[in-house]
C-alpha cells in the first residue's frame, strides 16, 4: 500500500484547512493506493537506492499491471 498526497474536491479541502485552524497544525491528505512493491535483483535495488540518495526522496518500484 502506497500513500501519495490526495487531491480533494473544494469541500473536503475546505474541510480540512477548518481543521488546520482549529488545531493550529497543518494537516497533510494521502490517499491509499493498492500496489504490490517488486522484487529487485540486488543491482537494481542499488541503483534506485543511489538515486534516492541523488534525488533525497523516497523511490517505491511497484509491479508493473
Amino acid at each position: 500500500m502506497l500513500y501519495p498526497i490526495a487531491t480533494l474536491e473544494a469541500d473536503k479541502l475546505d474541510a480540512v484547512r477548518a481543521l488546520e485552524k482549529e488545531i493550529g497544525s497543518p494537516v497533510v491528505a494521502l490517499a491509499a493506493v493498492d500496489t504490490d512493491s517488486a522484487t529487485l535483483p540486488k543491482e537494481d535495488l542499488q541503483k534506485l537506492q543511489a538515486l534516492e540518495d541523488e534525488l533525497n526522496v523516497v523511490l517505491v518500484a511497484v509491479r508493473p499491471n
